[in-house]
Parts: structure tokens; C-alpha cells; sequence
């Protein structure tokens, strides 16, 4: 079970939700599945990201994300599908690259722990 959120931060999450696309974790799956050129970008920390992640999935944490975004993907019009531990951290931070120019940029909602409870592959420590 995730942690349990403050009501301030579900309504920043619920106002963000409303000016992104989300997709599902059975559409991400389904996509990979299909073997879609699919860019996977892990917003959650360098420690979560370590213990375990969506295979093939890059990184970069929601605390540098906006820092250090351009330089891992200058093209804006890349397709990135965002996620973290359970589609609140990727919301937010899809928002903040749409106003950073980003036009083709999606949340999982249901995040990496979604993604465990479907039974789908992960890459852990040491199988990359």
C-alpha cells in the first residue's frame, strides 16, 4: 500500500490530472507487448529506481526532472511515458514538462506498483 497522501497534494495531483494525458499500465503493456518504440522515463527516486523498475525504462528523478530533462531529450516532441510509484509524481511531473514545451508527453497512472500487482516483467538490481 502506498503512503497516504495530504489532501493539499491530492488537489495540486487532481488539477495536474486534468491537463495531462494518463494511459494505463495495461496500455503500456499492451504496447510493449505489441514491441512499440516506447520511451519509459522512472520519475521516482534514484533509491526506488534502484531496487527495481519497468524494463528498459530510463531515469530521471521528480526533484531534477525539469533540470536536466533537455539534455536527455532535446526533441519536444518525443513520445515519454512518465511514471513512479503509483501516477501521482508522474502527473506532476508531466505537467511541468508540458509547460517546459513537451507536447507528446503521458502519466501511467497507477505507476510502478500497477504495474507489479499486473504481473508485468521488472528489472531488478543486477538483471540489466
Amino acid at each position: 500500500m502506498g503512503k497516504a497522501h495530504s489532501g493539499r497534494f491530492l488537489k495540486i495531483v487532481d488539477l495536474a490530472r486534468g491537463k495531462i494525458r494518463e494511459c494505463t499500465v495495461q496500455d503500456v503493456a499492451e504496447r510493449k507487448k505489441a514491441g512499440n518504440d516506447l520511451t519509459l522515463l522512472d520519475v521516482r527516486e534514484e533509491s526506488e529506481f534502484a531496487k527495481g523498475h519497468i524494463p528498459g525504462a530510463a531515469h530521471l528523478g521528480k526533484g531534477v526532472i525539469e533540470r536536466d530533462v533537455e539534455e536527455k531529450f532535446p526533441d519536444t516532441n518525443t513520445e515519454i511515458v512518465l511514471y513512479c510509484g503509483g501516477g501521482y509524481r508522474s502527473a506532476l511531473a508531466a505537467l511541468n514538462l508540458q509547460l517546459m514545451g513537451y507536447t507528446n508527453v503521458i502519466s501511467m497512472d497507477g505507476g510502478f506498483r500497477g504495474w507489479k500487482e499486473a504481473s508485468q516483467p521488472v528489472t531488478v538490481p543486477g538483471s540489466d
